[in-house]
């Protein structure tokens, strides 16, 4: 077992890059961002890239290397993440051992690039574990993955929403849907721009998704202003938005998850969907904080839906869990034997 504290679990998200350092028990959350000056060089990373996105010149490349849940550029990525860890963890990184949560519908190649994120870093890490995102998950939430019981885990990130039945800590089920929060923050874009002729950027979109977004229909009506530009006269204009635009807005994306939820119920043996009635569904990920989202998904199912705190690091402290337990040890991989010389 490791008694070590020199232990880091690593989900990279979408959206958000989040490291859980064992020493001190805290997760550090950056925008998984960065921004690159004249092709090569690097200008900005985390919350300061992200600050620039939509607002920099043509100089400066702001990108997200992480697409639909996997790693789009490699380089970026490693300076990325070298870049995080020195600026938050400083010391002893060096032979550290690192756990790093994985998507399950995606091929070896794509998990073997985040293996090989750490494995061949300047870092020379003592070990380097994988481990699949819906079990991390799980055991973040305080679930018992080993036990024979069945739980449903729905992850909604920003690219993509996975949808999971595990039980004796693997995957009997799962469902990988590109649609996630930038989908959404998209359909508030264009219902804006069809019904409204208003252009407004994607930190806008996200905004009154935070502010305004609900996943059923309010009797009450919330508003917020904002600044978006003109398709007719081509001006800048403040607009006031109501609560039941936006609505109109996700609820198509939102119907799309719950779709996807039926079909994965009805795919589920009778055993373990008996064991998700008793203990509800269960729904993490940074953009499962839409407003009354368990509301919606409970009147379709029919099922209890469990919300938690701070769901985008539910995986991340459920690494943390893993490689400090023996008995979820078990649960997390190495790729280092499928090394091909």
């Amino acid at each position: 077992m490791i008694m070590s504290t020199n232990v880091y679990g690593v989900d990279l998200g979408t959206f958000n890059l989040k490291v859980f350092c064992k020493a001190n028990g805290k997760v550090v959350n950056e925008k998984n961002t960065i921004a690159i000056v004249n092709k090569n060089q690097l200008y900005a990373f985390g919350n300061d890239a992200y600050a620039m996105y939509e607002k920099a010149p043509d100089a400066i490349q702001v990108s997200f290397p992480v697409v639909n849940g996997v790693i789009a550029d490699y380089n970026n990525m490693q300076t990325l993440i070298g870049e995080v860890l020195d600026k938050h963890v400083k010391s002893h990184i060096k032979g550290a051992e690192f756990i790093v949560a994985v998507p399950t519908d995606i091929t070896e190649v794509e998990k073997k690039a985040f293996f090989d994120l750490f494995y061949k870093s300047r870092f020379k890490p003592k070990s380097v574990l994988l481990c699949e995102k819906p079990i991390a998950d799980a055991a973040g939430l305080g679930l018992d993955v080993n036990s024979p019981t069945g739980f449903m885990i729905v992850n909604i990130g920003a690219d993509t929403t996975e949808i999971s039945v595990i039980s004796l800590g693997g995957l009997v089920l799962s469902d990988l849907l590109y649609l996630g929060g930038k989908r959404i923050d998209e359909s508030i874009i264009s219902h804006l721009k069809r019904n409204f002729s208003l252009v407004v950027g994607r930190k806008t979109a996200m905004y009154l998704k935070e502010e305004l977004g609900c996943a059923v229909a309010e009797e009450e009506a919330r508003s917020a202003v904002i600044v978006g530009r003109d398709v007719v006269s081509g001006l800048p204009i403040e607009m006031e938005v109501s609560s039941s635009v936006v609505y109109e807005a996700i609820k198509d994306n939102l119907n799309s998850i719950c779709n996807a939820i039926k079909m994965i119920l009805e795919k589920t043996p009778p055993e373990l969907a008996r064991d998700i009635i008793h203990s509800g569904i269960y729904i993490t990920g940074g953009s499962s904080k839409i407003r009354k989202l368990d509301l919606l998904f409970k009147e379709i199912t029919n099922i209890q839906v469990n919300t938690c705190d701070m769901p985008e690091e539910s995986a991340v402290r459920g690494l943390n869990k893993i490689v400090s337990d023996e008995k979820f040890r078990k649960l997390a991989f190495s790729m280092k034997s499928r090394v091909y010389k």
